[in-house]
């Protein structure tokens, strides 16, 4: 490898590894205390799903869609159906896609909740980390009475969504955020003003605005490096309803992309609050039921919580798929992570990596044929 020579060490991390939800290897080299150079092993979990979808029916491949992520299962839910709608040719009514709004930002949410914990725990603060996760267990409440399921909400479907969000269930959620909210208060000031968390993450893991542009980084990874780059910006689908002003911070290191992820939840909160209310305004039908199934291509595209997330749909004349293909921000970002390696101490390498949020579920999901 360029860079490396036979007197540095190299040191391996994963497959198994207890900062590691799911199995990597990442091997990297040493002089002394620096890392000169790095490479990703990946292939561990992979499932196939793309080649999964190919002869299914439209509908039936939103199961396996949100099962390429159970974190941001809302996320590729909402990515696979806007592409096979764009491929049959219908629209969601305006209630249904408020609807989705409402999933994929309580998803982003907990997503968010969910790394921040993890994120402490790798830097040792044990009490963070469940406090984080204790609090996100209201999203998954919350998400729960909407759509039945505290994980997988399987609400999102071609055409639409299964279950509408009434005055009273708009009450009964309301009611859970506004706790959450008062809970996510108490520990917003710990994340931000810790002295370990500080020493762990300020000036570690350096990605500059160019690198960050070189190696097409996307999400939080890009935000964190001053990238004012956020798909909710484009109006697309439900998100037409916003105005959405992505969170963006310039210090180009692990705080800045932890910052970014903090302050995604009020604006999300915000979000799902709204357009919940908005939904009260509308009579419309849930579900649009396709009536045609032409040859043609359709392509989504939605800000996932790790980055952009990017599905593309093809039909053949019949109601099966020919082809899906599937383009995850974790898979976006490794580049970036291995230019944020070089020239930073060995022992910050496990947090670094995880500033990228890595589901290697997502990365590995395609079978290539």
């Amino acid at each position: 490898m360029t860079g490396t020579n036979k007197k540095d060490n190299v040191i391996t991390l994963g497959p198994a590894h207890p900062l590691l939800i799911e199995p990597l290897q990442l091997k990297y080299y040493t002089k002394g205390d620096k890392v000169v150079n790095a490479e990703l092993n990946i292939g561990y979990v992979h499932r196939g799903i793309e080649k999964a979808m190919e002869g299914r029916d439209f509908h039936q491949a939103v199961n396996l869609a949100e099962r390429v992520c159970g974190i941001c299962n809302a996320s590729h839910a909402l990515t696979y159906c806007v592409a096979a709608e764009g491929a049959i040719g219908i629209k969601p009514t305006d209630k249904a896609d408020l609807i989705r709004v409402v999933l994929v930002e309580l998803n982003r949410l907990h997503s968010h909740l969910l790394w921040l914990g993890a994120y402490v725990e790798a830097i040792g603060l044990a009490p963070l980390f469940v406090q984080s996760w204790k609090i996100r267990e209201i999203i998954l409440d919350a998400t729960e009475l909407i759509s039945g399921s505290r994980v997988i909400s399987s609400s999102i479907v071609v055409g639409g969504v299964r279950r509408n969000i009434d005055a009273e269930l708009f009450k009964k959620v309301k009611g859970l955020l506004a706790k959450f909210e008062e809970e996510f208060r108490k520990i917003e000031p710990i994340f931000r003003n810790d002295s370990t968390i500080k020493k762990r993450s300020v000036g570690i893991g350096n990605l500059t605005k160019d690198i960050a542009i070189k190696t097409s980084a996307v999400g939080p990874v890009a935000r964190g490096s001053g990238i004012e780059w956020d798909l909710r910006t484009t109006k697309q689908s439900g998100y037409r309803f916003f105005d959405y002003k992505p969170i963006v911070e310039d210090g180009c290191d692990c705080y800045a992309r932890m910052l970014v992820r903090l302050d995604e939840v009020k604006p999300a909160l915000e979000m799902v609050y709204e357009a919940m209310n908005m939904c009260q305004d509308y009579k419309d039908t849930l579900w649009i039921k396709p009536d045609k199934w032409p040859s043609a291509v359709g392509i989504g595209r939605v800000e996932a919580p790790r980055g952009e997330l990017f599905y593309y749909a093809k039909g053949n004349g019949t109601n099966h798929l020919e082809r899906v293909r599937i383009r995850t921000p974790t898979y976006a970002n490794i580049p970036a992570l291995l230019a944020m390696l070089p020239g930073c101490n060995a022992a910050d390498v496990a947090t670094i990596l995880l500033t990228i949020d890595p589901c290697m579920a997502c990365a590995e999901r395609k079978m290539e044929v």
